[in-house]
């Protein structure tokens, strides 16, 4: 008999809340995999912060993680909080703390409140003692706040203690592990054993997210796929200083999509450096991509165009197709509300001749033949104005097309 096609089934993680008044994200347990991204604004420009973070969500960011490195930046975030309620956006904020994350959340109580969740690295907190004392002042906070926690860990801050200590065993060893074996281990030991001491100090398992950051793709997914076996922590996957452009995005989706297809991963975050002129939402855009391609989650109606080839000289098919996604993503966060379902149409857009351009729209299958200059606006009419996705009567989610029409001979 034949395997079905489809990923593995997820790994059962402990569930945890972030939580923005009525606004409950979940991440792990039966939730479905969790788009997040960063700002990369000053976080003391409140206002300035506050757009962009309204971008990112309308974009789609369930979680948006900003910067909390100074006293100006701890003291600007209520401002930032109460200027995004102001908005109607109540998307979660995850504070970003460095080195000085125990003063500032002790200092500016109405930051910690105002928060969401914290991200604590455990290999920039301190050293030695200092480094446990200031943990713990870190992980108190959040107890007494009721804030779930990310201890995300990365391969270029790593506690040089610990790392000091896993070399010595490895020394010991009859056959030591390489090198790349050495920081795969110190990078699950610091994570695990920083939740564990978490927990001692009284954060409950459910609000512990873990996550291991390295840059190469082979190791990130060594990484995840043993701390998978020692651990039922939800996880973030995320690969850090994935790089501009193509590159950053072929790399990110090259990781995630090995680790999601075996079933690992709550939640994730695509770490593109930004391009001069780029939209910050770019990264939302690829995390949605992936979980959408791989058939995990559905965010907007995907387009399949024609890759192109000598029977279509035309272009028109070709700026069409950026037409029309363009136009999708823009009216996504109103049509999701007024017809529930369209997230799951197909739309192909094939190059039929010189000028003239075809369009299959999903259930009705109406083709529309038009001059390319009046076919975008004529399908956001119909797809707007029909409602092509609005629910029957009884029926749970709207049906997925068997692509009729649509030529299958495109490579």
């Amino acid at each position: 008999m034949p395997v079905l096609p489809g990923p593995l089934p997820r790994r059962k993680t402990r569930q945890a809340r972030v939580v923005w008044g009525d606004n409950v994200v979940t991440i792990g347990g039966d939730a479905p995999v969790r788009v997040q991204s960063m700002t990369n604004t000053d976080t003391v420009d409140a206002i300035g912060t506050a757009i962009q973070v309204k971008e990112l969500a309308r974009a789609g960011s369930e979680i948006v993680r900003i910067t909390v490195n100074t006293p100006e930046a701890a003291a600007a975030v209520p401002a930032l909080r109460e200027q995004l309620d102001r908005m109607g956006v109540n998307v979660p904020l995850v504070g970003d703390f460095h080195y000085n994350g125990h003063k500032l959340l002790h200092d500016y109580p109405d930051c910690a409140q105002a928060l969401s969740k914290y991200r604590i690295n455990p290999g920039n907190v301190g050293q030695g003692a200092k480094r446990d004392t200031q943990f713990a002042q870190m992980i108190e906070m959040a107890c007494r706040y009721d804030k779930p926690v990310r201890i995300g860990v990365n391969w270029g801050s790593l506690d040089q203690s610990l790392l000091a200590r896993i070399m010595d065993e490895n020394a010991l060893r009859a056959e030591p592990w390489p090198a790349q074996n050495v920081m795969v281990e110190a990078l699950i030991t610091s994570a695990i054993e920083s939740a564990k001491k978490a927990e001692e100090i009284g954060l409950s398992g459910d609000q512990i997210i873990l996550s291991c950051k390295v840059s190469q793709v082979q190791e990130l997914i060594a990484v995840y796929r043993e701390l998978t076996k020692r651990c039922d922590y939800a996880l973030h996957l995320g690969l850090t200083e994935a790089g501009m452009g193509s590159k950053g995005i072929v790399a990110s989706t090259a990781a995630l999509s090995v680790l999601l297809q075996e079933g690992i991963g709550d939640t994730i975050r695509i770490s593109l450096t930004p391009e001069p002129g780029a939209a910050r939402e770019k990264e939302v855009y690829v995390g949605q991509e992936i979980l959408q391609t791989m058939g995990l989650r559905n965010f907007t109606p995907m387009v399949i165009a024609c890759p192109g080839c000598g029977r279509t000289t035309s272009t028109t098919f070709q700026e069409l197709a950026s037409s029309i996604q363009s136009y999708l993503r823009e009216q996504m966060p109103t049509w999701k509300t007024a017809y529930p379902g369209v997230e799951e149409m197909d739309v192909a857009v094939m190059g039929n001749g010189r000028g003239r351009d075809g369009l299959h729209r999903e259930r009705a299958r109406r083709k529309q033949a038009c001059q390319h200059r009046h076919l975008a606006a004529r399908f956001g009419r119909i797809a707007g104005g029909a409602g092509v996705c609005r629910r029957r009567q009884g029926q749970d989610a709207a049906r997925r097309s068997h692509r009729r029409g649509i030529p299958g001979d495109c490579g």
